[in-house]
C-alpha cells in the first residue's frame, strides 16, 4: 500500500513540474496578495502587526483554493481516475496521496516564504515562528476539506464557483484559529498553544473521514 501511495505522489509531483506555471500561480498570488496590503493602508508598524496575521491567512486560504478545480481534472479527462476507482487498493488511500501532493505544491511553499511575509509586517520572530507552526498545521486541513469540494464539483460547468460555495464556510474555523494564535503571540507566546492545539484537532479530525469522503464523492461524480 507504501508502494501505491507513493507512486500516487511521485506521479502528481511529477506532473506538477511539467506544469510549473500553475504551481507557480499560487505562490505568486499568495505574494502579491500579502504585499498590496502594506501598500494600500500606509507603513504604520502598529497597523501592519494587527492586520498582518488577517491578511496571510486569508491569502493562504485564497491561494490554496486555486488548485483546488484542477485536483482531479486532469485524471478525470483521460480516463485515470476511472482506472483508479477499479484498482484493488483503498480509493481513500489515492485520494490521500493526491492531497499530500496537492499540499507539498501549495501549503508548504507558504510555510516555507512566512519569515519574508513577517518582514513585511514587521512581526516579532516568535509571531513568525507561530505563524509557521499555525500555516503547517492549518494548510493541510484547507487541502484536505477542499478535497472534498473538488471530488463533488468533479465534472460540473462553473464548477469553481460551486466548489467556493461548498467550502469556505468550512474554512472558517481554520481561519479563525490560524490567525488567532498569531495575533495573540504578540501579547504573550503561551497564550497560542490552545490555538495551535485546535489546529492539530483540526488536522487530525480531517485525516480519517476526508479521503474517505471524497472517494465516495468520486463514485458519484463518475456515475
Amino acid at each position: 500500500m507504501f508502494k501505491v501511495f507513493w507512486c500516487i505522489l511521485t506521479r502528481d509531483l511529477s506532473l506538477a513540474m511539467r506544469r510549473r506555471t500553475d504551481v507557480l500561480t499560487t505562490l505568486f498570488f499568495f505574494v502579491i496578495v500579502v504585499s498590496l496590503f502594506p501598500l494600500g493602508v500606509g507603513t504604520e508598524k502598529q497597523v501592519l502587526r494587527i492586520i498582518g496575521p488577517g491578511v496571510v491567512w486569508v491569502a493562504a486560504l485564497l491561494a490554496s483554493m486555486l488548485a483546488l478545480e484542477r485536483l482531479f481534472a486532469a485524471d478525470y479527462e483521460d480516463g485515470t481516475l476511472e482506472q483508479m476507482l477499479l484498482t484493488a487498493q483503498p480509493l481513500p488511500l489515492l485520494v490521500l496521496a493526491k492531497v499530500a501532493a496537492h499540499w507539498l505544491l501549495t501549503g508548504l511553499p507558504l510555510v516555507l516564504i512566512a519569515p519574508l511575509v513577517g518582514m513585511q509586517y514587521h512581526l516579532s520572530d516568535d509571531a513568525v515562528g507561530v505563524m509557521m507552526l499555525s500555516l503547517l498545521l492549518g494548510t493541510p486541513v484547507l487541502s484536505l476539506i477542499g478535497t472534498i469540494g473538488a471530488a463533488l464539483t468533479l465534472g460540473l460547468r462553473g464548477g469553481g464557483i460551486l466548489l467556493s460555495l461548498l467550502i469556505l464556510p468550512l474554512y472558517i474555523p481554520v481561519l479563525v484559529y490560524g490567525a488567532g494564535a498569531v495575533e495573540v503571540s504578540a501579547v504573550d507566546i503561551a497564550d497560542t498553544e490552545p490555538y495551535l492545539l485546535l489546529l492539530g484537532a483540526f488536522l487530525l479530525a480531517a485525516l480519517v473521514p476526508a479521503p474517505a469522503a471524497s472517494s465516495s464523492a468520486l463514485r458519484i461524480s463518475l456515475q
